[in-house]
């Protein structure tokens, strides 16, 4: 049957007749003789897909995207996701000027030791500041698609390679209401057409709305919610807050923390929480630059052995401290904080998960026992003793 433009309405479709439809009978297939998902880095970016990456401003999104295309364009796993190798890349950065990307992308470069060679040929930046983008108008007549600049796009790709484009922010590729969901769903599908079309995947980064104080999802992206509809992997940033650094013991580094989760994933199991650490990176020119990094929560048995669970039972034999951290000294996190060598206030909630973690082992039991005040409370005594 001939194809006919979606968005275009001039004539009813012509009326059916008896054998234009031929339901096919599905036959089996060996598996292993269909292609894979074409994934070109981790389990987010697919040849012939959208993906989009939502996140508060000021988080790091765009250096995260940054240290990805090096990764991509390196052959390095320079964040520990997986890349595909022999990847051209081409970020279209729609915000800033190009002595800013030049100062993000090298002092990437600088802090994870990707050298020029490794890149040349493989990496292409833009910036609207020199050439603006605009993919699609509205006008009273509704969304008009720009097909000049699509087509031009797509020529870009084909002729130069390109594997994977990156649009950031995507707010700033186009001019309808990013609010309506009917001109952001045909805006998106045009870009998921651009992928199909070249075989290349396709990054668009996107902004948030306020939330509040509230953590973000995919689904917090600001506008309409077809631009997500549209996408085959959608991760979201959250910034690190200020609980959650003193739990990892974090709290007196200054550097920005971030997590990334992947929380859409039509392709691929919805992916665990990564973090990321903003280190800051100094050129020669006195400037000093964020640069995303990987970074790892912290064990709660991170340095402690069997040796110190022995020295904790030790302490606490014939002692019976409370069980409550709400107890003060009597708290029996103070005597755990004292062999371990921490602190009782910035390590509370590990101490408390360690003290969790040996009751359940049974290395501890949990017994009332008749305080001064002659009320029984829970408290802690040995239970199974540790061997080394």
């Amino acid at each position: 049957m001939p194809s006919r433009d979606p968005n275009t309405f001039d004539h009813p479709p012509a009326v059916r007749t008896r054998g234009d439809f031929l339901p096919t009978g599905f036959a089996w297939r060996d598996p292993s003789t269909i292609p894979p998902w074409p994934w070109v880095y981790g389990q987010h970016l697919i040849r012939k897909q959208v993906s989009v990456t939502v996140a508060p401003g000021g988080v790091g999104k765009s250096s995260l995207t940054i240290c990805e295309v090096l990764a991509m364009a390196s052959g390095h796993e320079l964040l520990g996701d997986w890349t595909a190798p022999n990847l051209k890349v081409w970020i279209y950065n729609l915000e800033d000027s190009r002595d800013e990307l030049d100062r993000r992308i090298i002092a990437a470069m600088q802090h994870h030791n990707v050298t020029p060679g490794e890149i040349k040929g493989k990496l292409f930046v833009d910036t609207g500041r020199e050439r603006a983008l605009s993919t699609a108008v509205q006008t009273r007549e509704g969304v008009q698609i720009i097909k000049p600049e699509m087509d031009a796009l797509a020529h870009e790709i084909e002729v130069r390679g390109i594997d994977v484009l990156v649009i950031d922010p995507f707010v700033s590729s186009h001019q309808v209401g990013e609010n309506d969901n009917g001109a952001i769903d045909l805006v998106a599908k045009e870009w998921a057409r651009l992928a199909d079309r070249c075989n290349c995947a396709i990054e668009l980064v996107h902004h948030t709305r306020k939330t509040n104080g509230e953590e973000a999802t995919t689904e917090s992206g600001r506008g309409a919610s077809a631009l997500l509809s549209a996408a085959r992997s959608g991760r979201v940033l959250n910034k690190m807050n200020d609980e959650m650094k003193a739990e990892a013991g974090v709290q007196d580094d200054p550097a920005t923390y971030f997590a990334v989760t992947r929380d859409k994933a039509n392709l691929a199991p919805v992916g665990k929480r990564e973090w990321r650490r903003m280190a800051s990176v100094h050129l020669s020119n006195g400037d000093s630059v964020g640069v995303a990094e990987v970074w790892e929560w912290p064990d709660t048995f991170d340095g402690v052995t069997v040796k110190n669970l022995l020295s904790v039972q030790h302490a606490i034999e014939e002692k019976h401290p409370r069980y409550s951290d709400q107890a003060g000294d009597d708290w029996a996190g103070c005597i755990v904080a004292d062999v371990l060598g921490m602190d009782t206030s910035a390590d509370r909630k590990r101490l408390k998960r360690i003290i969790e973690t040996w009751l359940k082992s049974g290395a501890l039991v949990k017994v009332q026992v008749r305080c001064e005040d002659r009320k029984e409370r829970p408290c802690l005594e040995v239970g199974k003793w540790a061997t080394e």
